[in-house]
């Protein structure tokens, strides 16, 4: 079977749960042992699948596609043993980096199956830069087994009793890019408050640049992005880098609004305009002229509101509740989300007109499960800032992580992202009682992740009853996922399956046939 990770081709095979996995990279002893060069014994793999039970076999190359094939092709005739062959493109066979970064890139392939393995890395084929490589995943983000071979002592379980913490950065991920160059050419200087969103991923790099970019022009934003990825923050530093800096900057949340008071809260109201109100209130919109609105959770606003805000971001006047007389307002608006909001759009919950007025720039902030590289910056930043905190405080010893307390938190996915993050940690301090957070003490303050399909109410909702097929439900889903894959893909088939989930070109295939999509 095929699949298209790591920039080739790959060929999988449909295992169990529960199974046991060795995952190795093809080395030139394997490949001396298929065409027969090899003097004695039959090279490190061969050895290893020969002396212990595997349920699959993962291989890793970056030799020629013809060798990788015949190797593969002399398992399979020798030993019975159809391996998944991953091919990598690697510039040299000691570049740690991209080696880390392919290795990482596989595993992060097999763990999206959802198949339960354990697995075990053999180090001895290969460079040992490869090998080194998974020392380095056995013992902080993959836990596996670790076995060496040779044809004196055989295969043998490598123990290593000590911890690794898991803060390498990959070379190519800290080095400067030209897009990043361009889109921060000419910018004043950078204002503390972007100095101070933590991060070193190239990811964020770029969102940055083009927040500053964005910041300088007179145009309203639109920040979108999941709950915890840092909005706010965002939204603060490019006030600060604005011409309005100088102005004020009103932040509303717009879901802790009584639906009631909505309108009175953000356009003001006159005295006795309605029961209770007692005064003249003057509302967020006034209140930030001159300056910046930020509007966060806007996707929570009614649509009765969102008709009034249009008209005031077109007019620029507001009109208080209970009276006629509008007045000119001038301000910034930034508005953020945790929804998609054109999905909202077509749903009729929130109004299109209204949500091009405010995409005028718009800024996706990434989860931190796709910032890797900047989880252990994260940790120190939240860590240091814990300490400070309660240093005066009764008792209190100065924290530090364990490597296996590290480990396990650069192994948890984030659904709360940076929010979560902070909270955990400090949880885990409170629960710590000497100067070491453990194992222990991270695996209590965690919450469990619970997995969930997007847009799950749509699907799970409907009414129960005659009208309801639950097979044709489960077919109209499939095929509508099918084929919208393979025309995004132009009918590549390795590429589709990535889209939707499903491992591998043969299993998309078998979907594709069950449900009736044609190709």
């Amino acid at each position: 079977m095929y699949n298209g990770s790591c920039n080739s081709q790959v060929f999988l095979y449909d295992f169990g749960m529960n199974s046991k996995a060795l995952i190795s990279w093809i080395g030139n002893t394997d490949l001396k042992a298929a065409t027969g060069e090899l003097r004695s014994g039959v090279g490190p793999i061969a050895n290893a699948v020969t002396k212990r039970e595997f349920d699959e076999v993962h291989l890793l190359s970056d030799h020629k596609t013809a060798d990788t094939k015949s190797f593969a092709g002399w398992l399979k005739e020798q030993l019975g043993i159809d391996a998944a062959v991953w091919p990598v493109k690697l510039s040299g066979p000691t570049r740690f980096d991209e080696i880390y970064e392919a290795a990482t890139e596989v595993l992060r392939n097999l763990d999206s199956d959802g198949t339960d393995r354990h697995r075990t890395f053999h180090v001895s084929p290969g460079t040992p830069a490869m090998g080194a490589v998974w020392v380095l995943l056995a013992k902080t983000k993959f836990p596996a087994e670790l076995i060496e071979s040779s044809p004196e002592e055989g295969v043998r379980t490598i123990s290593l009793p000590f911890e690794i913490a898991a803060d390498y950065i990959p070379k190519r991920d800290i080095e400067s890019d030209d897009e990043i160059r361009r889109l921060t050419q000419g910018l004043p200087p950078e204002v503390p408050e972007f100095s101070a969103i933590i991060h070193r991923c190239q990811t964020m790099k770029t969102v940055i640049a083009q927040a500053r970019r964005v910041a300088i022009e007179d145009v309203p934003l639109l920040i979108q992005g999941e709950s915890g990825t840092g909005k706010e923050l965002f939204a603060r530093a490019i006030h600060a880098s604005s011409r309005r800096s100088q102005g004020s900057f009103v932040e509303v949340n717009c879901g802790a609004i009584p639906a009631e008071l909505v309108e009175s809260e953000l356009f003001g109201h006159k005295k006795g305009a309605f029961t209770g109100a007692t005064e003249h209130k003057v509302g967020y919109l006034e209140s930030a002229d001159g300056g910046t609105l930020f509007l966060d959770e806007i996707g929570e606003l009614p649509l009765p509101a969102q008709v009034k805000l249009l008209r005031a971001l077109q007019e620029k006047k507001v009109t208080r509740v209970g009276e006629t007389k509008p007045k000119e307002v001038d301000f910034r608006i930034i508005a953020a989300t945790n929804r998609i909001l054109l999905d909202e759009v077509t749903e009729e919950r929130f109004r299109e007109d209204l949500f091009h007025r405010l995409a005028v720039g718009v800024l996706n902030l990434p989860p931190l499960r796709e910032r890797p590289n900047d989880l252990n910056l994260l940790i120190d930043h939240f860590l240091d800032r814990i300490n400070a905190d309660r240093k005066s405080a009764p008792g209190w010893e100065h924290k530090n992580l364990s490597p296996g307390a590290r480990n396990l938190l650069n192994q948890h996915p984030w659904p709360g992202n940076i929010r979560e993050l902070s909270n955990t940690l400090c949880r885990a301090a409170i629960w710590s009682g000497g100067n070491t957070i453990g194992v222990d003490q991270i695996r209590q303050a965690l919450f469990p992740v619970k997995k969930q399909l997007p847009g799950h109410d749509a699907i799970l909702n409907r009414s129960l009853g005659n009208d309801l097929d639950l097979q044709e439900l489960l077919a109209e889903v499939a095929r509508h996922y099918l084929s919208r894959a393979y025309d995004e893909a132009d009918g590549n088939k390795s590429a589709a399956c990535k889209l939707v989930g499903l491992p591998n070109y043969q299993t998309f295939t078998n979907w594709m046939k069950k449900y009736g999509v044609k190709s």
